[in-house]
Formats: structure tokens, sequence, C-alpha cells
């Protein structure tokens, strides 16, 4: 069974006022309620979490028992636990009951046939001595964004994260040939052990971000180059952007807009260091600006084109 943490459900710290407790549920319920979110279930299950912690903390008996019995163990949020721990004579049996939109957790403690909580108090010393109950931290998994260049180069970079603790700055290393999806894992660096448990690891998942200059699929890049029709026609050399530098490409004569041209090795590459291609989309483009000896050219242009139908 779960451990529910109310507090950290209203989003308030275990010396919150009964005013703090009402407008910090006032305030989700209003975000979450159903009417406000028709058909979304994630919204459904927030609103039943946050109705029932107001219901316990809300009540100061209910909060008293709560707060004891948190007190006593060092159980945190969404961590199991089995209630035949706490003594034998305790009854752990769950039924269902009248409380039936509420957790087990509290059906448990609150529902007709609930903890003896007197049995309980009784027992949790007994039990702590027998046994020193330890857990591990769970893992986190966030999304970085990265460059292309960042990824084929590898880099250092530094992110922030925010826990219940604070801000929490990390440096890390981004290894070299990184993909797109790739997990990057932080040993430790997930949520923290309770009682000598060892911490959980951070999952980085790589999202590489396209940009102006190439596009990725898998280990290969495309880029865009524009020509002029004469270039198109002629063919010639022209000066291109890749990840290790600029290259001068060779143009052949009578290319198409929309045909490409493949750059064998200069593509992205992978932990391996195995490349892949950069393939070069040609564009053909109009100048801008013609002059009156370019208009020339191309009136002589179109009258030989004529000919040739």
């Amino acid at each position: 069974m779960q451990y529910n943490d109310y507090y950290s459900a209203l989003g308030l710290e275990k010396n919150a006022s009964q005013d703090e407790i009402k407008k910090a549920y006032r305030k989700l319920a209003k975000k979450y309620h159903p009417d406000v979110n028709p058909g979304n279930k994630k919204a459904e299950e927030k609103f039943k979490q946050i109705s029932e912690a107001y219901e316990v903390l809300s009540d100061p008996e209910k909060r008293k028992k709560y707060d004891a019995f948190g007190n006593a163990t060092n159980f945190t949020n969404g961590y199991d636990f089995d209630p035949s721990q706490f003594g034998r004579n305790v009854r752990y049996e769950y039924r269902t009951s009248g409380s039936s939109n509420r957790s087990d957790f509290f059906n448990m403690f609150f529902g007709e046939n609930g903890f003896d909580f007197e049995s309980i108090f009784s027992n949790i010393g007994a039990s702590s001595r027998r046994k020193n109950y330890s857990y591990n931290g769970e893992d986190i998994e966030t999304q970085i964004e990265l460059t292309i260049e960042e990824g084929f180069k590898g880099s250092e970079k530094r992110i922030t994260l925010k826990n219940q603790k604070g801000d929490k700055s990390l440096t890390f290393k981004v290894p070299k040939g990184v993909r797109d999806g790739e997990k990057i894992r932080l040993n430790g660096q997930g949520e923290h052990g309770v009682n000598g448990g060892k911490n959980g690891d951070l999952y980085l998942v790589v999202k590489l971000k396209p940009n102006d200059k190439f596009a990725i699929e898998g280990n290969n890049l495309t880029t865009s180059l524009d020509i002029m029709p004469w270039e198109a026609a002629l063919g010639g050399e022209k000066t291109v952007e890749t990840l290790d530098g600029k290259i001068l490409i060779k143009i052949p004569a009578g290319i198409q807009t929309d045909s490409k041209i493949r750059i064998q090795g200069k593509g992205y590459t992978d932990r391996n260091g195995v490349r892949g291609d950069l393939y070069i989309k040609v564009r053909i483009v109009n100048p801008v600006i013609i002059n009156g000896e370019m208009k020339v050219l191309y009136e002589k242009l179109r009258k030989a084109a004529s000919k040739n139908k």
C-alpha cells in the first residue's frame, strides 16, 4: 500500500494553518475540477487526491491522527509499506466501504473498517526497534534540448532542477555523438533514499533541435543551397557549411531544383565514430535585382530557348 502525503498534495508544509489549507484546496479544486476538465482522467484523479487531502487536513481530529502516524514513521509520498509491520494485533485487511471514492490509504485509517490507532501507536515503537526500514530513492527523468552541433562535438552543460527542497544545479558532460531520444544517466542524482537507501538516478532524455542549417535523420544531415539559374545550367563550384567547417563542392551542369548532392562522411556521428552523409538540397532562385545588361541576356536566352521547341 502506498503512503499518501496529503501536505504535498496541496503544496503545503506540515505547519500550515487551517486558513492556508483552505486557500490551497480552493485554488487547486478550481483548477482540477471535472467541470473545468471534462474527460481529463489525470485532472479527475488529481481532484480526488486534493479532495481527500483536504478532508483529512481540514478535520482537526483526523489531521492529529495523520500527523501522529507521519511523525512516528519515515514514509514519504508514494512509498509502499506493509500495514502488518505495526504489530500482530493491528487489523489491516482492506475492505470497501462508503469511502469508495477514497484511496486504500484513506480507508485504512479513516474508513469504517480502518485501523485502530491506539493499536498502531502502541506497536510503532516496537516495530521501529525490530527493523529500520530503508528505501531507495526513485529515478527522475527530464528532457534536455541540444543543438545538433552540441551533440556532434560533445559539450559540457548545466541544468537546474526544481524539487521540494529548492533548486538544484548540475553540470554534466554530453557525450560526442549522442542521438535524439537517447538518455544520459547521472548516477545518484535522483530522489534521495530513505534510512540509508541509495539515491535514485537522473535520466536526461536528449532532444536534438533542428536549426536553419541542418535537419537530422539518423546519422545523415540535410542542408539547403540556393543557386542562380546560370549556375544550375552551366555548373560550377559553391561553398557549403558543414559540421566541420566550410567546404567547396561542385555543382553539376543542368541540375534541377530539389536535386540532392551527396557528400559522403560529412553527416552526424554516432558513439562509435561512424559518420553519416551530408545531403545538399538545391534550390534555383532568381537574382533580386536584374540590371539592363542582365535583362538583355535573359531576352537572348528566351529567344534561343524558343528555337528548341
